[in-house]
């Protein structure tokens, strides 16, 4: 078999490969997007559908680890190709964690519908949701940036990142507001302090798939580094 035979192999199996974390990728924004809709509609049939996804999300991470596998003990790719490769075994745990975030949101509907809760009460349910917002909007630009492997875009969504921080702490000034102020939501304010942190950690893995991106076409870890480091490891 010829080395250019052989090649091209390796090239379809990267591509295809590819295509499949991309298309778990789409799947876990999915899952967040209908997440945050079970809470803001009180949905308990939309969340029953995001934890089934769970499981469909969970066997997409093992069937690509498993062929990534395979395809490093075959082909034994060296440089780009290498880092390519190790960049989609993390960005597919990344996922896998988007995912259980959802699925934990989900759970969360649940639990406040089981209580009693009222889609009425006095709650910044519309603030989570605009915090939810951001976090799908940065990880769907990551995963743009990891289609393309585009760094400058990559280097985009680590600089967005901070504004989810913001919101995140802007919201619980205000659900321990809301507190002090009504006793009575203090056991919902308190479920919805960890689903505004759920969609916080969206956010944190959307930075992770970027930091993958630039990783594959810089060569360089930009993990636990300064801004102005990216920055000039990008440019």
């Amino acid at each position: 078999m010829s080395d250019k035979h052989i090649s091209t192999q390796f090239d379809a199996e990267l591509s295809g490969i590819s295509t499949r974390v991309l298309e778990m990728g789409g799947l876990v924004e999915s899952q967040v997007s209908r997440a945050v809709y079970a809470l803001t509609n009180f949905s308990g049939e939309t969340a029953n559908e995001v934890q089934a996804t769970e499981e469909r999300v969970n066997a997409m991470e093992v069937e690509i680890d498993r062929d990534l596998s395979t395809i490093i003990a075959r082909r034994q790719p060296t440089a780009r190709d290498l880092r390519l490769l190790i960049a989609i075994s993390k960005t597919i745990g990344n996922l896998e964690r988007v995912g259980d975030e959802a699925a934990r949101i989900a759970r969360t509907v649940q639990r406040l519908m089981n209580s009693g809760m009222s889609s009425k009460m006095r709650l910044p349910v519309s603030d989570l949701s605009f915090e939810a917002d951001l976090a799908i909007a940065l990880l769907r630009k990551s995963l743009d940036a990891f289609a393309r492997l585009d760094s400058r875009r990559a280097l985009e969504v680590i600089k967005q990142d901070n504004e989810i921080d913001v919101e995140f702490d802007g919201l619980m000034r205000k659900l321990v507001t809301y507190m002090m102020e009504d006793p009575r939501t203090i056991s919902a304010s308190i479920d919805l302090v960890f689903v505004a942190k759920a969609i916080e950690r969206v956010g944190d893995h959307a930075k992770n798939l970027a930091e993958q991106v630039i990783y594959v076409v810089k060569g360089t870890d930009v993990r636990h580094t300064p801004m102005g480091d990216v920055e000039s490891v990008v440019s």
